[in-house]
């Protein structure tokens, strides 16, 4: 395995009748693999969570674990599976449903920053509400953070990063601070530690890797994931075609942010040869427009493109 690592956000496809699609997210999961992924993270942001049952998110994690199993049975390479879903406000609840997630197989529960203070009152706040949560939690269970942006983006500080650090228990890191030098430091600051840090931000995400990163994990490897990994994994060996690979995923990474995702994501699997619904719960269907659609047939063409001049050619 690549000493980098690129991670998509599990996105959930539903049925026509508005219930979760476990049959399509086995596909999902082989489409990652596939396409070089070194794991992924279940149950986040882009599994539309917040808008999913506990009984669903429960199962989106096992469909995924027991997937990701069968490949590597089959004779797979090994996949990585880091697991989220907690977004009750209280943190007896948020123990009762990530234990009920952990239950189901994953190799690393990630905290929500956000859960973990959810009145944005201070790092004293975060640090003791992350005590009881991990109290609650099997003692061998790893540990990771997500700077989730929904409800609000919490930035993890230089005291909270110490402090999980000194625990031993982190090990996994989803970065959303999208700021090149504040990412240099935190990798600092992670050096000579087990804790992995993977940018979410396409923008910044050479430079990271640059300063000692460890990957990639976003919203965009649910389009072109492989033109991730080839980045993360030749970013030494080739930096002119970094240079340009890396202006490609800044460039096309703008789509998060003007058209409907996770909505697009599951039309590019249509695309893909992976049919889905039009459905989601945090996006309404008609979201979904022509102009959409042929905005995201032009980036699977161009990065198609690229993938057949940089990697292939």
């Amino acid at each position: 395995m690549s000493s980098k690592y690129v991670f998509p956000t599990m996105i959930t496809p539903f049925n026509a009748d508005g219930s979760v699609d476990y049959a399509t997210c086995e596909k999902y999961v082989q489409w990652y693999y596939d396409k070089g992924c070194n794991g992924i993270f279940a149950v986040c942001q882009s599994s539309e969570m917040f808008y999913l049952s506990l009984e669903e998110r429960i199962k989106l994690n096992s469909v995924v674990w027991n997937k990701v199993k069968e490949i590597e049975k089959n004779g797979g390479r090994k996949m990585i599976v880091v697991s989220s879903g907690h977004i009750a406000d209280s943190i007896d609840e948020q123990i009762y449903e990530l234990n009920k997630i952990a239950e189901t197989g994953t190799d690393a529960i990630i905290f929500l920053t956000n859960r973990l203070d959810i009145n944005d009152e201070g790092d004293d706040v975060w640090i003791k509400n992350a005590e009881k949560l991990i109290s609650g939690l099997p003692q061998d269970l790893k540990l990771g953070l997500y700077e989730c942006p929904y409800p609000y983006k919490r930035l993890v500080t230089p005291k909270i990063l110490q402090w999980c650090l000194d625990t031993e228990r982190f090990f996994y890191m989803k970065d959303t601070c999208c700021d090149a030098e504040m990412l240099d430091l935190r990798i600092k600051a992670f050096k000579g530690s087990n804790f992995k840090l993977l940018n979410a931000n396409s923008q910044t995400l050479l430079d990271s890797l640059q300063s000692g990163g460890d990957g990639y994990c976003g919203v965009m490897a649910n389009f072109h994931p492989e033109l991730y990994v080839w980045l993360c994994e030749n970013f030494e060996k080739e930096p002119e075609k970094a240079k340009i690979m890396q202006g490609l995923l800044a460039t096309t990474a703008f789509t998060e942010l003007c058209l409907p995702y996770p909505l697009t994501a599951k039309y590019h699997m249509c695309l893909e040869g992976i049919e889905t619904e039009n459905h989601g719960r945090s996006k309404k269907a008609s979201e979904l427009t022509d102009y959409a659609k042929s905005c995201i047939k032009q980036m699977r063409n161009l990065c198609n493109h690229m993938s057949s001049t940089i990697i292939k050619g």
